[in-house]
């Protein structure tokens, strides 16, 4: 059965090695929301560098999901005092569980924050597809499908909630846990 790959990416306003209250404060939530992310239903793994040092995103081993990537807009620093970006790949048994995790608790209280930490792009922020059984994605499987997305909208190797596709291809027309706005726009 094929699994769903979740990419995410946003730019931050300030740098991760920033010491600034907003910073602490972004860094706090994202470990609460990783904790609570980990034991929702559907949830299978995500990328982890070895080591975990924060900010060192690109010089990282990331084992299975390959070399670090980031979508060709990024134009912001790449060490780990100038880095300016929030990332995340994941795994999902399917969409309708990672929609309850996404738009549900820690996570959706983080939504609700966005903008304090991350600046206004007119990209997408996050990228779904599907991926055979036993596949792990990789960082730049997952750039390619956001600047798809970016480029062409919604298909069945890049889509969104908002017009999401089953593992056929088919759209698969699913509804948001409550009256929830698509997060890409």
């Amino acid at each position: 059965m094929p699994h769903l790959a979740l990419y995410t990416f946003g730019v931050l306003k300030s740098p991760l090695a920033d010491p600034a209250p907003l910073t602490r404060e972004f860094y706090a939530t994202g470990e609460a929301v990783y904790r609570r992310m980990s034991q929702c239903p559907g949830y299978l793994g995500r990328a982890e560098a070895a080591g975990g040092d924060r900010g060192v995103l690109f010089d990282a081993d990331w084992g299975a999901w390959g070399g670090f990537a980031v979508p060709a807009w990024y134009g912001k620093g790449r060490t780990a005092e100038t880095t300016a970006l929030a990332t995340t790949l994941s795994l999902w048994t399917d969409l309708r569980r990672a929609l309850d995790a996404v738009y549900t608790g820690t996570h959706r209280d983080a939504l609700n924050r966005r903008y304090d930490w991350f600046e206004r792009t007119e990209h997408p922020n996050y990228v779904f597809w599907w991926v055979p059984d036993g596949v792990i994605p990789t960082w730049q499987d997952g750039v390619s499908r956001l600047e798809h997305l970016h480029d062409h909208g919604s298909a069945p190797n890049a889509f969104t909630f908002h017009h999401s596709f089953a593992p056929d291809g088919t759209p698969a027309g699913i509804k948001a846990v409550g009256p929830q706005r698509d997060p890409s726009h």
